[in-house]
């Protein structure tokens, strides 16, 4: 028997609208192209790499906010990383602004930089969650803006020296609450009430899984989807060959801690030659998700390099 709708549910599905996805129809994923959307370019802020993108649609414009990196790093430290941005009227041909939008400003993203964006708009107010690096420690940061034009910076998520990253956050309120899955070896779960103080579960929603595609560790992807499922979770994982391949897992709306059910394998393999070879072979890493007639887009990194694109028609 389907489940009535609860008062949570309904709350939700106003304020963001619930797409009708079905966990299964993930498995009918299909690259949007043999070649990649984006690649790196020019000899400045993005020469190295772009990858690892988010995105979101305003106005019926895709908006996709990637990062990026140069060729300033030595040792273990690759380069600066900053976040570029694209617009695309179809999703798929996008033209890039010629500057970064998030460029690294404070002690605990220098000379790292900001890397690996996820984008979520709640009311009005868009929130942008980002790994700050120092060029020693990972620390989860969020930006905000309300025009998608000015940021600002509210610094890193948890306090102290704590090494995080991998933020994404529900894209509506539960209760009054923002919730948070995050973390790169297990997924975790946050909630705040003003984006500055966040109460952490203490134990992980999420594990990796001995002996299967996900075994090493895994990291939430983009910005979840509710749809009339659940909380759909895309998330990243690697196994001890170190290839990296997305799952999906589903979280109970009314307990956005209880997992409900995980793809048994990857939705995806890397198979192509610019997601096997580059800075990080054998990676696909999806961060962007977005719904257009009746399409879900998934906006990858591939081998920390390029940006790729998968596409499930969720019209069947």
């Amino acid at each position: 028997m389907k489940r009535p709708l609860t008062l949570v549910f309904l709350f939700l599905v106003s304020l963001a609208c619930a797409v009708s996805i079905k966990f299964e129809s993930l498995y009918n994923i299909e690259r949007a192209s043999n070649l990649p959307l984006l690649m790196p370019q020019g000899i400045d802020w993005e020469s190295k790499a772009v990858f690892n993108p988010t995105a979101i649609v305003v106005d019926s414009t895709v908006y996709l906010l990637y990062r990026s990196e140069d060729w300033t790093g030595t040792g273990r430290w690759n380069g600066t990383s900053r976040i570029g941005m694209a617009k695309s009227e179809d999703g798929f041909e996008f033209s890039r602004q010629d500057l970064p939008l998030i460029t690294p400003t404070e002690p605990y993203e220098i000379p790292g930089g900001c890397e690996d964006p996820r984008i979520v708009k709640i009311e009005d107010l868009y929130i942008l969650t980002y790994t700050g690096y120092d060029g020693g420690k990972a620390r989860l940061c969020i930006a905000t803006s309300t025009d998608f034009v000015e940021w600002e910076k509210l610094g890193p998520v948890f306090d102290g020296d704590t090494w995080s990253k991998s933020g994404a956050i529900v894209p509506a309120k539960i209760d009054g609450k923002y919730y948070m899955y995050f973390g790169d070896s297990s997924i975790k779960l946050a909630y705040s009430t003003d984006l500055k103080n966040w109460t952490i579960y203490p134990r992980p929603v999420m594990e990796p899984r001995p002996g299967n595609f996900d075994s090493r560790l895994i990291e939430p992807g983009p910005t979840p989807i509710i749809t009339d499922e659940g909380i759909l979770l895309i998330y990243n994982s690697a196994d001890f060959s170190a290839i990296y391949r997305p799952g999906a897992a589903l979280f109970d709306i009314d307990n956005p801690r209880k997992l409900v059910k995980r793809t048994d394998k990857p939705l995806v393999e890397p198979e192509l030659s610019w997601e096997k070879q580059g800075q990080v072979p054998n990676v696909i890493f999806i961060e962007g998700a977005v719904v257009i007639e009746e399409k879900l887009i998934l906006y990858y990194g591939a081998a920390d390099t390029y940006i790729g694109a998968f596409v499930v028609d969720l019209s069947i």
